[in-house]
């Protein structure tokens, strides 16, 4: 008898997109995708070819129109996605270091919010799930460790 596959793992990835806030702490990134209606990390299936670091930033320019610096690399987040098919994201977190939305097809709002704020917005549980590691690896670069 042989095994049974199932369908290949979707690999996608995205960042935890951040910068500083103007009466101190951080704003965090998020992006409203009306196909799913849903408020999200910016993230995206990986390109043939492209690594998951090159997905990520590319990503993230598309959907937010920002560039950014990846930092520390937060956990994956395994899940099966819409089409029933499994799905690993890998992300980071990145400082925002310049850039302007406009608004496009598959995101057509982006909102910077407290981390709190983000919290309460975001759709998905898995999603606020990357915030505790995210504010962990935050912490380290800050103290430079």
């Amino acid at each position: 008898m042989g095994s049974v596959e199932g369908p290949p793992v979707v690999r996608a990835a995205g960042c935890v997109l951040w910068r500083a806030a103007a009466r101190g702490g951080v704003e965090l990134a998020l992006v409203y995708r009306p196909k799913w209606a849903d408020w999200s990390w910016p993230k995206g299936k990986l390109k043939r070819g492209e690594s998951s670091r090159e997905a990520a930033l590319r990503e993230v320019r598309e959907e937010t129109g920002m560039e950014c610096r990846l930092g520390e690399e937060l956990p994956s987040l395994q899940y099966v996605d819409a089409q029933g098919r499994p799905k690993t994201v890998r992300y980071w977190a990145a400082r925002a270091t310049g850039g302007a939305f406009v608004p496009n097809d598959e995101v057509t709002e982006v909102v910077w919010l407290a981390p709190r704020e983000a919290a309460d917005r975001l759709t998905h549980e898995r999603d606020r799930g990357l915030l505790p590691a995210f504010l962990d690896a935050l912490g380290r670069a800050q103290q430079g460790v």
